[in-house]
């Protein structure tokens, strides 16, 4: 079965263009679905059925897993089963009256407006990789993209006259986001005095790079927004998200409709940016519960 699972991740590669976090997740799924059914004696994939596949989201409940985390599995499942009835090696999919449990609607952490703008000052505007720093920061926070999107950002992908980049999703779907001309300045002034220092003799077609040139990693920018979160004493669990949660919920606060804000994030799927309205209505509520005489 195992020759299955590398037909189906080399279709999603080449023929879906999925993404790299993506065929990690199917790949790590479906290894331990394969490791069950070695459990079960199941040597022929044919022979699964829905009691299967019940029987190993009953494994995963009784294991602790989260609603998400077995939603997330039964997803990876049902693609791997489609693809094995599209390509004919199986003739029933056991998957295809199976319900896939609704997952927990968590909020994303958010930082308040003047969070950020604390956040965003306390980079050194002294030092070039201070500068470097302010200037990333301060995109991200102006066009919501994701830590991957930004770090893999080269200098082509910005047009700052015309005050806008092209950014690459998932599955590599490109998208235009809008730059803001606070952000649009200090790119300029990164780009025409700190980033010649901070590359020497070295070359690098990154905007933003570590050393010899290399791009930024998500670990490198997870540090990078700890220490300056710190600085600023926010006691807010940060995550390498955070500024894009908070970029979408101060637009949408401020009035701005919720399709515009699918298309600046990426989302395929609306309902992906409909949270931020929830978390929206419950900063309404603290404020109204802090301030209202009655509540």
């Amino acid at each position: 079965m195992e020759h299955l699972l590398d037909q189906f991740l080399n279709y999603c590669t080449v023929e879906k263009g999925l993404s790299h976090n993506t065929l990690e997740s199917y790949s790590r799924d479906l290894i331990k679905y394969l490791n069950f059914l070695t459990t079960k004696g199941i040597k022929d994939i044919t022979k699964t059925t829905d009691v299967t596949i019940i029987s190993f989201v009953s494994l995963l409940k009784k294991e602790g897993l989260s609603t998400r985390t077995i939603a997330r599995t039964l997803t990876s499942l049902k693609m791997f089963y489609k693809f094995l009835s599209e390509d004919q090696h199986i003739t029933h999919n056991p998957t295809l009256h199976i319900e896939t449990p609704r997952r927990e609607s968590k909020l994303p952490h958010v930082l308040s407006m003047e969070e950020v703008d604390a956040l965003l000052e306390k980079p050194e505007r002294d030092t070039p990789r201070g500068l470097r720093d302010k200037a990333l920061l301060e995109l991200l926070y102006a066009t919501g993209l994701r830590v991957s999107e930004i770090v893999s950002l080269s200098l082509n992908d910005i047009n700052l006259e015309a005050g806008y980049l092209i950014a690459y999703g998932k599955g590599s779907k490109e998208r235009v986001v809008p730059v803001g001309e606070v952000a649009q300045n200090l790119l300029k002034g990164y780009l025409r005095e700190v980033r010649p220092q901070l590359l020497k003799h070295t070359q690098s077609h990154y905007l933003f790079f570590t050393r010899g040139g290399k791009p930024m990693t998500r670990q490198g920018f997870w540090k990078l927004i700890k220490k300056y979160s710190r600085a600023a004493g926010i006691k807010k669990n940060i995550s390498p998200h955070t500024l894009r949660h908070s970029f979408a919920s101060h637009l949408l606060e401020r009035g701005a409709d919720l399709r515009s804000v699918q298309l600046m994030l990426g989302h395929a799927d609306i309902s992906s940016t409909q949270i931020y309205t929830h978390v929206t209505t419950e900063r309404l509520k603290k404020i109204h519960t802090q301030y209202h005489p009655r509540s």
